[in-house]
């Protein structure tokens, strides 16, 4: 795993920074970054696992995306104003009962505000479309990797299986 991981991580890193070029080339580097942190966040120890946290990736960086972006192109960035869309977006995941996705979401709020301080050039909506963008080549990059690295059968067996219910109540265990 943990040469799959380092493998992952610098194609992802590569993919990101390089599309980030085309459009904005002083945030290469902080594409690059976002799409290995969004690689390393997807990769997990089987596949079916991987592609479960791959639609919770996406989901997540796009609930992000679209409520800072849209933020941002209505209101100037403020702390105050960033800690509000955190908590509307976590508020939007767990209505949707989705937990995983408004912690997702959450980090791209942050990182999409924050970027638009560092880069106040860049409209918001391109800001956050590059955000997103990023965080699919690293997602794209995990689920790719792990259909084409050689599993161990045990792996993808104790993947498939089932979660073991509770024991009954009142039993000894």
């Amino acid at each position: 795993m943990a040469v799959l991981s380092a493998a992952v991580a610098g194609l992802a890193f590569v993919g990101g920074s390089r599309f980030t070029a085309l459009f904005h080339g002083t945030s290469a580097l902080l594409g690059g970054l976002w799409s290995m942190i969004s690689s390393l966040v997807v990769l997990q120890s089987s596949r079916r696992h991987t592609i479960d946290s791959s639609l919770r990736r996406v989901l997540g960086t796009l609930i992000g995306a679209v409520l800072s972006g849209f933020y941002l192109s209505v209101l100037p960035f403020s702390i105050w104003g960033m800690v509000a869309c955190v908590g509307a977006t976590v508020l939007i995941g767990e209505m949707a009962g989705a937990p995983d996705h408004a912690r997702l979401a959450a980090i791209t709020v942050v990182i999409v505000m924050g970027t638009a301080v560092a880069n106040p050039n860049v409209a918001p909506v391109v800001d956050a479309a590059l955000r997103f963008t990023e965080a699919c080549i690293g997602t794209a990059v995990a689920v790719t990797a792990v259909f084409l690295w050689p599993q161990p059968a045990t792996v993808e067996a104790d993947a498939a299986l089932p979660a073991a219910a509770p024991p009954p109540k009142g039993s000894d265990e």
